[in-house]
């Protein structure tokens, strides 16, 4: 199985609206209610891919409750860890004239040092199954700021691999404990290294520990900076929708394609198609499937470099 691991997850909420106003009323034509927070759409959508996936992290409260409960008739197997406080949620308001989001996030329950030493018990029981874990999404507050650099010296004690998807210093400290894979996004990669350069930030990112980098580059899909190549993946032509999740399906088609030992360029082609595909669907978790498969064989993949 995969392991994803979400610790701040959330009940993810989505209204759509014919048009969004500032400062006016606004009468919502569509709401859906999903569980979420990156680690939980990653599972959803490896569960998808035929993946069998195993969700942990934290839940607790009348929201936790209400994320459970969604949770429960999907695919993806429930592991979160009961805790005290009440799981966040996060509101998206889609714009259907224009086809933007907005994105609304809170902060997330406070965890007590019992409730994180319960997490690792847990965590580690878990990781004797796995053939791969993936570390996802911000911090709630209460967790150290080098929990995730914690996390993956564990994984690789059970020699388990690792991609780590989060930001700011979280992901500084994770990258230094090595991971097999980060995936940041551009902002998030220029911010760790200071550079709006992909490649070049890349390549610093490795240098500072990370094994391998997929850099999301939004509408122009993924570049790879890996022991074996750089690489970059772009779709054939830009999507419109709703964005939120599609980051999380990129890492879900890399977490795949590393467990069923797929090449470089197909993982790539992968997660670049699941990323769009899922742009195309209604909510985070979910992606248009008739969309990835016709994507599928038109993702352009290019090596940019011989070596990284």
């Amino acid at each position: 199985m995969i392991l994803t691991v979400t610790l701040n997850a959330a009940l993810d909420i989505t209204y759509t609206v014919p048009a969004l106003t500032p400062h006016a009323s606004h009468r919502v034509r569509e709401v859906r209610e999903r569980p979420g927070g990156k680690g939980l759409n990653v599972a959803r959508v490896l569960a998808a891919l035929g993946h069998e996936s195993v969700v942990t992290g934290f839940a607790g409260g009348p929201v936790g409750a209400v994320l459970r409960d969604l949770l429960a008739p999907l695919a993806p197997h429930d592991a979160l860890v009961p805790i005290a406080g009440t799981s966040r949620r996060t509101l998206a308001v889609v714009d259907d004239a224009s086809g933007d989001t907005t994105q609304l996030n809170e902060a997330g329950p406070t965890v007590s040092p019992a409730e994180w030493a319960a997490f690792l018990s847990s965590y580690d029981s878990l990781l004797r199954e796995a053939r791969a874990v993936a570390l996802c999404g911000s911090l709630p507050p209460g967790i150290h700021v080098g929990a995730y650099a914690q996390l993956v010296r564990r994984a690789h004690a059970a020699d388990v691999p690792v991609l780590l998807d989060t930001s700011g210093e979280p992901l500084r400290r994770g990258i230094a404990a090595r991971p097999d894979l980060v995936k940041p996004n551009a902002d998030e990669l220029a911010r760790l290294t200071g550079s709006r350069e992909p490649l070049r930030a890349a390549r610093d990112a490795r240098r500072r520990g990370a094994h391998t980098v997929v850099a999301s580059l939004g509408p122009d899909g993924v570049l790879a900076a890996t022991p074996e190549g750089v690489w970059q993946a772009t779709p054939p032509a830009p999507v419109k929708g709703n964005p939120t999740g599609a980051g999380d399906s990129a890492v879900a088609g890399l977490l795949s394609g590393l467990v069923e030992r797929l090449p470089w360029p197909e993982r790539l082609a992968r997660a670049v198609a699941l990323s769009a595909a899922t742009v195309l669907a209604p909510a985070a978790g979910e992606f248009d499937a008739v969309a990835y498969e016709d994507l599928l064989p038109r993702i352009a993949v290019t090596e940019r470099v011989a070596a990284a």
